[in-house]
C-alpha cells in the first residue's frame, strides 16, 4: 500500500453535492500508511453530519476495494451554526439568519450572485433558502433551471420550489411567463411581507433574499420585517455603478444592517482558450469605496462563459463547474460571508427595532417620513430626503 494508491483510491470518492473529489478539493490531509493499514484526515467545509458520514463511508469502501485492511478516517468538519440572537420583529421565525443581496443599480449581476451564494452556502451543509424578491425582474427561476415549474399550495400557504439542495420561491414561479407587474409601492410591500409569512420556509440557516435594484420600498419592508443579519452589495468596476453601489451601502448603515462585505462582478474578463484574465472594466476599482464604509471586497467574480450558459440554461456556475475561477471565488465569499454572519449572532445579532414604521399600514415611510430609521440631522424618513 502506497501514498499513490491511497490517493488514486481517496479520488473516486465524490464531495457530496459536486462533481468533483475530495482529492481534487485539497480535503484529503495527513496520509499515514502502516502495511495494509490506512490512516487520513478529511477536513471538509460542511457542518452537516451526514456528509462527514457519507464521505468516511465511501473513503473506507474505496480504500479496502485496494487492499487496505483498516482504514481510520478521520473527518474535520465546522462546527454546527449556532442559533441567529437577533431580536425585534421577525415574521418568519423559523429562518435564523436573512442575507440581504442588493446594488444601487440592475444589470450589475445581482441574482447571478444570489444564486451561487445561496448554492455555496448549502454546499457547505448549511439549510439554505432563496428568495427573489425582484418583483419586476424575476430571473432566478431560470437561472436554477425551474422556470417551468409551478409550487404546490398547501391550504392557504405556498410550498417553495426545492433545486440543487436550495429552497426557492420568486414571482417568477406564480405568475405566467411574460406578464408584466405594473405595481405601486404599496403592493410591492404587502408581496414582499407575503413571500416572508406565507411561503412555507423550513427551518432555514439563512435565506438569501435577492432585492430589486436601489433603495425603496422594497428593501425598507423587508428590514422592517424581520431582523436582516447582514447585507451584501454587488457592484461593477465602472464609476456608473460604483456611484448607485455607495447608496446601497449607505442604506444598509441607515437600516442598522452589518455589512458582509462588496463582490465586484464582472472584474476582469477570463479568455476561455488562454485562460488570461483581462481586465476590460477594468479591477479592484471598489476598494477606495470598501474603505469608506469600513467592508471589504469579498470576491471580485470574472466575466466568464460559464457563468453567462449556467444561468440561461440553468445551471449554476458554484454547481455545474465547481472547477472555474469564478465558482471558486463565489465559494470563498460564500465562506467568508457565513463568518461575517456567525461574529454578528456572537456579538449579539442585529435588531430592527429603530427602523419599525410609525406610519399608517400601506404607507410608504420613505415618502412621508414617518419611519424611525432615521438620525434626527437627515430630515426624517428612513434617510432618503
Amino acid at each position: 500500500m502506497t501514498e499513490e494508491i491511497v490517493k488514486s483510491a481517496l479520488s473516486k470518492v465524490m464531495y457530496p453535492g459536486f462533481t468533483k473529489d475530495i482529492v481534487t478539493f485539497g480535503f484529503v490531509k495527513d496520509i499515514n500508511i502502516d502495511g495494509t493499514a490506512v490512516s487520513f484526515t478529511v477536513a471538509i467545509t460542511s457542518s452537516a453530519p451526514e456528509v462527514a458520514q457519507q464521505i468516511k463511508d465511501e473513503a473506507t469502501e474505496a480504500l479496502k476495494y485496494v487492499g487496505a485492511t483498516a482504514v481510520n478516517c478521520h473527518v474535520q468538519a465546522p462546527q454546527m451554526p449556532k442559533e441567529s440572537s437577533s431580536h425585534g420583529k421577525n415574521i418568519a421565525p423559523q429562518v435564523k439568519n436573512f442575507l440581504m443581496v442588493s446594488s444601487g443599480k440592475g444589470g450589475v449581476g445581482k441574482s447571478t450572485t444570489s444564486v451561487n451564494i445561496a448554492i455555496a452556502l448549502a454546499a457547505q451543509g448549511l439549510k439554505v433558502g432563496l428568495l427573489d424578491a425582484d418583483i419586476y425582474g424575476p430571473n432566478v427561476p431560470r437561472m436554477m433551471g425551474v422556470a417551468d415549474v409551478k409550487p404546490e399550495v398547501n391550504g392557504n400557504k405556498v410550498l417553495p420550489i426545492k433545486a440543487y439542495g436550495i429552497e426557492m420561491m420568486s414571482m417568477g414561479s406564480l405568475m405566467e411567463d411574460g406578464q408584466s407587474l405594473i405595481w405601486r409601492g404599496a403592493m410591492i410591500m404587502k408581496a414582499i411581507e407575503q413571500f416572508l409569512r406565507d411561503i412555507l420556509w423550513s427551518e432555514l440557516d439563512c435565506l438569501v433574499i435577492d432585492m430589486p435594484p436601489g433603495t425603496g420600498d422594497a428593501q425598507l419592508t423587508l428590514a422592517q420585517s424581520v431582523p436582516v443579519t447582514a447585507g451584501l452589495t454587488v457592484t461593477t468596476p465602472q464609476s456608473v455603478s460604483l456611484d448607485d453601489s455607495r447608496r446601497s451601502l449607505d442604506m444598509f448603515k441607515k437600516l442598522n444592517i452589518p455589512i458582509a462585505g462588496i463582490i465586484e462582478n464582472m472584474s476582469g474578463f477570463i479568455a476561455p482558450d488562454t485562460g488570461v484574465e483581462y481586465d476590460i472594466f477594468g479591477k479592484g476599482t471598489s476598494t477606495p469605496m470598501a474603505k469608506e464604509f469600513d467592508t471589504e471586497i469579498i470576491a471580485e467574480i470574472p466575466i466568464e462563459p460559464a457563468v453567462r450558459t449556467g444561468g440561461d440554461e440553468g445551471k449554476p456556475v458554484t454547481f455545474s463547474a465547481p472547477d472555474s475561477e469564478s465558482a471558486k471565488r463565489f465559494v470563498a465569499a460564500a465562506a467568508s460571508i457565513w463568518a461575517t454572519i456567525e461574529e454578528i449572532n456572537a456579538n449579539g445579532g442585529v435588531d430592527n427595532q429603530s427602523v419599525q414604521p410609525t406610519t399608517p399600514p400601506g404607507v410608504s415611510a420613505c415618502s412621508t417620513g414617518g419611519s424611525k430609521a432615521a438620525p434626527a440631522s437627515s430630515g426624517g424618513g428612513c434617510g432618503c430626503s
